[in-house]
């Protein structure tokens, strides 16, 4: 039961996130792509490898806090379906260069943002917790 309350916060907390930058103006961006749920997207992307990989091969983390953060908070702020919506309105306006340039950005920088998360965790985390072995958060 624990997990579900923790997922279920961090979902609130997600969508709450996503919704606040979705809806913050960049206004001196004057392209079609729509630049806010890229940054969500690739954000996410970096936080859930650098979580995951650290959570997975470096601390130790309680499975409730973990599923917390990354099911529930971050599958809430990251957005596939929303890229998906916005790049077939894209197409159906005929902006079908903005559509093609949304999807490949998103694809490609969502993957270097992931590589990038899991190099970071492997790099910095264990520097910031020293020890001989895993540590163990498990009691959070």
């Amino acid at each position: 039961m624990k997990k579900y309350i923790f997922i279920g916060a961090g979902g609130f907390l997600g969508a709450i996130i996503r919704f606040w930058i979705k809806t913050t103006p960049i206004n001196s961006y004057k392209e079609f792509i729509p630049i806010n749920t890229l940054f969500i997207n690739i954000t996410g992307s970096f936080l859930l490898a650098l979580i995951t990989v650290t959570a997975l091969e470096i601390i130790k983390i309680d499975e409730s806090l973990r599923l917390g953060i990354c099911t529930g908070l971050l599958g809430a702020y990251t957005t596939f379906s929303t890229m998906c919506k916005e790049a077939v309105e894209l197409l159906s306006k005929g902006y079908y260069f903005s559509s093609l340039s949304y999807i490949t950005n998103s694809v490609v920088l969502g993957l270097a943002s992931a590589y990038l998360g899991a190099a970071v965790a492997r790099e910095l985390i264990p520097k910031l917790f020293p020890s001989h072995g895993r540590n163990d958060l498990t009691n959070l």
